[in-house]
């Protein structure tokens, strides 16, 4: 029973949902200019599960779509081991579905009750359920490459608008972290599409296919680059100030670093130093808060 469980929160990549768990408190810090109360404490921590159980619900329903493809890319996964079965992870999707659903109307509700605006909770997260479902379903934008590598950076970028959202309030400098983690996730998807080119062949047409691997590369360079610029730009143009960027500097440095391991092919090497670096920024931009 224990490794049924085990298994089933592997399903849910909880290393990814650790992003997540920061990204809407944060949102929600922005929003509301650090200013606490329990009231807010209260309220994100139902949005915490409501974007954990999405994000779950979501990477399950895409390892039960590539259960064929993770047979060779990834065979240790829950599926492919046989640790689990397909149908036990349709009804675990179903489970988290209704969490989520729930838990975001709980959100929704109470923020009506406040007289604050709930309209973007609610559009952000129906805008999230459509890429998703696009993503794995009909037209399935997974399978699309490059379509599918937005949609899922648009669905983890919008998680920091969702947090500002929960607490009533969306600002500019929401909008700048979003860019940064859209970016540099983007990234990481094209690189992680470098590393499994050739089990995705016949499955997906990725942009390491249409454009070759190391033009793949080097975009994902460019798009890193690109993350960088939004980085910097709250501590130019405000609300920071630019001496405040010393706090990121964690994070530039493994960005900026990335080049020779890309240029190298390192690409498993690579999409984990991104998955640090953003967590790393998203760290930066708590303590520029803070202190």
């Amino acid at each position: 029973m224990a490794g049924k469980t085990k298994a089933l929160v592997e399903l849910m990549r909880p290393k990814n949902m650790v992003l997540a768990a920061i990204t809407v408190p944060l949102g929600a810090h922005f929003g509301m200019d650090g200013n606490w109360t329990s009231e807010f404490g209260l309220a994100v921590g139902f949005q915490i599960l409501t974007v954990l159980t999405f994000m779950g619900a979501g990477n399950a329903m895409n390892d039960i779509k590539d259960a064929a493809i993770d047979k060779i890319a990834h065979p240790a996964r829950p599926l492919p081991s046989g640790r689990i079965t397909e149908d036990e992870a349709k009804r675990f999707v179903v489970v988290l579905w209704l969490i989520s659903v729930a838990s975001m109307l709980y959100g929704a509700s109470t923020l009506h009750a406040q007289n604050a605006d709930w309209w973007p909770l609610t559009t952000i997260y129906l805008i999230a359920v459509v890429l998703m479902l696009t993503y794995d379903l009909g037209p399935e934008t997974k399978t699309k490459g490059l379509v599918g590598n937005i949609s899922i950076s648009l669905m983890v970028a919008a998680v920091i608008g969702y947090g500002a959202a929960t607490v009533g309030s969306i600002n500019g400098l929401v909008f700048w972290v979003a860019m940064v983690v859209f970016f540099t996730n983007l990234a990481r998807e094209v690189i992680k599409d470098c590393q499994d080119m050739l089990a995705d062949e016949g499955e997906r047409e990725t942009l390491p296919m249409k454009i070759g691997v190391e033009n793949a590369r080097m975009a994902a360079y460019v798009m890193i680059m690109a993350g960088l610029v939004c980085l910097y730009i709250p501590y130019w143009q405000g609300p920071f100030n630019l001496n405040q960027l010393l706090y990121q500097t964690p994070a530039i440095l493994v960005l900026i670093t990335l080049n020779g391991p890309i240029f190298k092919g390192e690409d498993a090497r690579v999409s984990m130093r991104i998955r640090v670096a953003m967590l790393l920024g998203l760290l930066g931009f708590m303590l520029t808060m803070v202190l």
